[in-house]
């Protein structure tokens, strides 16, 4: 699979778009971490610091299917660029006020998850184009996009903890989110992001939205994103018991580690059935990955079971975004991805909000157990809704499609205009 990875790579602008867009998207996947450890840095409670991400997440929820629906109808340049400054300066502004200042704290996240650019629903309308539509390999676009990603989340905890050591939280969430900026625009200038139109697309106020098997989707990966949250705060409380905020930044790496290792192995073959079938069996596996988290053994064996816990992530999420595509309806192909990344940031964000309580309730073994929960929730949503899930509402062509072109692929000769 690593030689079918290089040949992607070696695709004229792959590896610029993919490497631009994970940079581009640190500050938003560092977030929820960067602003805790700032606020226990200033002395906030668990419960503020989970309701600051919680704030930072459920405004990225806001933000992504709106900004996607602007990609869609304006192209990439004009939205993501200045969407990534902005939130930026979010961002420093967090770093200037503090939390002495609990409004002026939220108003900062606030504005900073509004305006994250919606560079991985945009990543995803590009593969097509830049793949030239074939289904096989967009398909393994997904799965190379996904074990990425884990990079990424293993690779962003540390960077974290590191940029805290160095520097200071504050100075962390300044130097993630200049780096950022720069992803973004390594993006927005290149000849794929500056070229692509949306599909045509029928006028319709719910947009993606009036897909009925992308809206159980969407209930699934809420859930999923609830176990995430959640995780985030509980693996501060697991660190602080044991006195050494370093192992926080090895479980969520552990975590992230697990994740890419999955995603690896995932995409190491080609998968026969309905992807819809895969999905069930893959979160299935993920929700019971999560339980042993109760147990909070050593650091170590903890460390082990953060990153058993990740092994199924990347392959559910490569596997969904076969699932998005297969429902999403023609020209909202990057406000369906966004939309999942908004479910999946609500869901993160109610998790952050729960597991702070459960910290201070019922322990830490008491927040792991609210992934235990969200797991199975997701688990239950895919199993009540799978006749839904079973019928395609509008077959994309890189689910099979008889054109042979997706919805990605069929962009607008560049300087013609977008469809409203």
């Amino acid at each position: 699979m690593a030689a079918g990875y290089a040949e992607l790579l070696g695709t004229r602008h792959a590896a610029r778009l993919l490497v631009g867009t994970l940079i581009g998207r640190l500050p938003n996947a560092t977030a929820p971490i960067a602003i805790v450890l700032f606020t226990r840095a200033e002395g906030g409670s668990y419960s503020l610091a989970g309701a600051l991400a919680a704030a930072y997440g459920l405004a990225n929820a806001v933000g992504q299917p709106l900004l996607g629906r602007a990609v869609d109808l304006f192209g990439q340049p004009r939205v993501q660029l200045p969407a990534a400054v902005v939130s930026a300066l979010g961002m420093v502004w967090l770093a200037l006020v503090g939390t002495g200042s609990v409004v002026a704290a939220y108003a900062a996240v606030v504005v900073a998850g509004l305006f994250t650019p919606p560079l991985e629903g945009g990543l995803r309308a590009l593969w097509p184009g830049v793949l030239g539509g074939r289904e096989e390999k967009v398909h393994a676009a997904y799965a190379m996009d996904a074990v990425a990603q884990e990079v990424m989340f293993t690779v962003g905890p540390l960077l974290v903890t590191l940029f805290v050591a160095v520097w200071s939280p504050a100075g962390a969430l300044l130097a993630l989110n200049a780096i950022g900026v720069l992803g973004a625009l390594s993006v927005v200038v290149s000849e794929p992001s500056r070229s692509w139109r949306s599909a045509p697309r029928e006028a319709h106020w719910l947009g993606a939205l009036r897909s009925r098997g992308l809206l159980a989707l969407l209930g699934a990966f809420f859930f999923v994103g609830t176990a995430l949250g959640s995780i985030t705060v509980a693996g501060v409380a697991y660190a602080d018991d044991h006195g050494n905020q370093a192992v926080y930044g090895w479980l969520m790496a552990a975590l992230g580690l697990g994740a890419l290792i999955g995603g690896v192995f995932y995409g190491a073959r080609q998968w026969a059935g309905a992807p819809e079938r895969r999905l069930r069996m893959l979160v299935a596996l993920l929700a019971l990955c999560y339980l042993p988290l109760m147990l909070t053994p050593g650091p170590v064996a903890m460390t082990a079971l953060a990153a058993l816990s990740g092994v199924f992530l990347a392959p559910a999420l490569a596997c969904a975004f076969i699932v998005v595509d297969r429902h999403a309806p023609a020209g909202t192909v990057t406000e369906a991805f966004s939309w999942l990344v908004t479910f999946f940031g609500v869901g993160a964000a109610i998790g952050t909000a729960v597991a702070g309580p459960a910290v201070e309730l019922g322990g830490t073994a008491a927040s792991f157990g609210v992934a235990s929960v969200a797991g199975g929730a997701a688990l239950l949503v895919l199993m009540a809704t799978q006749r839904v899930l079973a019928t395609a509402g509008r077959v994309r062509a890189v689910a099979g499609s008889s054109d042979g072109v997706s919805d990605g692929a069929r962009e607008v000769p560049s300087g013609a205009p977008s469809a409203g």
